[in-house]
């Protein structure tokens, strides 16, 4: 079995960190594990770690009035899960679900935290880090919500299928 340092240097999220922080990296991790339909974070809940997808698929969802819970995104390995846990009040702004079994590297928020503090190149590194996938996860509910508002969305299929020749069109009375 893999170290947990091998593990946390083996993610792209930490793809050419610099060397100095791994110690601190590694001393903050562990992995954990979900089943089939587990939640892992819960929206409005205490976000007290930086969680890594390692092995499976996450179903970030949103609670919409009017609406219901909506998956606005699905990660997979390799992709962070979690920003809510670096800015006050720290508080998650979704739910995540696992989808099937899954493996999540996860660091203590508050060792993150103060090492960034204490050490402003960890700092800017975790934040840039950070910037890219809060920049990843805008872009990816910026489409959800076109999906949303979209007012050709889910039209159209009786013109698909009378092109195709499966249904024929009636006259309007």
């Amino acid at each position: 079995m893999d170290s947990i340092e091998t593990i946390v240097l083996g993610h792209p999220f930490w793809q050419g960190v610099d060397a100095q922080f791994v110690p601190l990296l590694a001393d903050s991790a562990k992995l954990q594990y979900f089943g089939v339909d587990d939640i892992i974070v819960q929206e409005r809940h205490e976000a007290d770690h930086l969680y890594l997808v390692h092995r499976g698929q996450v179903a970030l969802e949103y609670f919409i009035p009017g609406s219901g819970v909506v998956t606005m995104q699905i990660l997979g390995a390799g992709e962070a899960l979690g920003w809510s846990w670096l800015f006050p009040p720290f508080q998650w702004q979704c739910t995540a679900r696992s989808l099937d079994a899954t493996e999540i590297i996860a660091f203590n928020a508050g060792q993150l935290r103060e090492a960034a503090q204490r050490n402003p190149a960890f700092g800017r590194d975790l934040v840039t880090r950070m910037a890219k996938v809060l920049l990843h996860r805008l872009q990816a509910n910026q489409q959800k919500f076109k999906e949303f508002t979209d007012v050709n969305v889910g039209k159209g299929i009786e013109e698909c299928l009378s092109q195709s020749g499966e249904i024929e069109s009636t006259p309007a009375s």
